[in-house]
């Protein structure tokens, strides 16, 4: 059985050092393609693998005691009139970092810095659950991802 707030406080530590930092630290890029980031810390393990670019998609895994206890898997993508992809893909990292322990599966409800918006909406707990972001530039629409996931291989025996 996994203790939930450890989950939690883990993903929370392992999102800053990844996925969410301007500069991950632990990055690799995979013979096939697609980036690899991860973070160890005590029992725990984070593996984030996705392809991409634009548009991106990819997978989550937090381990304990080298077995799988969490999953996220996601798929997101930019309108094709977006010129400065960069600076959207700044601007989401940074909204992702505002996130709070209880908002663990992306970022917050909502994250507003110029002329940027960042809303997320999602379903459930960290447990099983589902929920969508998208990022607006003057109102307009311009970023949309979903993304699912929750516990794993939980039952004993399994």
């Amino acid at each position: 059985m996994i203790y939930l707030n450890q989950l939690k406080a883990f993903k929370k530590e392992a999102n800053g050092a990844g996925y969410e930092s301007e500069n991950p630290k632990n990055e690799i890029k995979e013979k096939d393609g697609s980036t690899t980031l991860w973070y160890e810390s005590d029992n725990w393990k984070f593996h984030d693998n996705y392809f991409g670019g634009e548009p991106y998609g990819g997978r989550t895994i937090i381990s304990y005691k080298n077995k799988p206890v969490w999953i996220m898997v996601f798929y997101g993508r930019l309108d094709d009139n977006v010129s400065d992809i960069e600076e959207v893909y700044l601007f989401l990292r940074k909204a992702l970092r505002t996130s709070k322990e209880e908002e663990s599966f992306r970022g917050p409800e909502e994250f507003i810095e110029g002329k940027f918006k960042y809303a997320n909406n999602w379903q459930g707990a960290l447990e099983n659950y589902s929920g969508k972001e998208e990022i607006y530039l003057d109102g307009g629409l311009i970023y949309t991802a979903m993304y699912m996931g929750g516990l794993v291989d939980q039952r004993e025996g399994d």
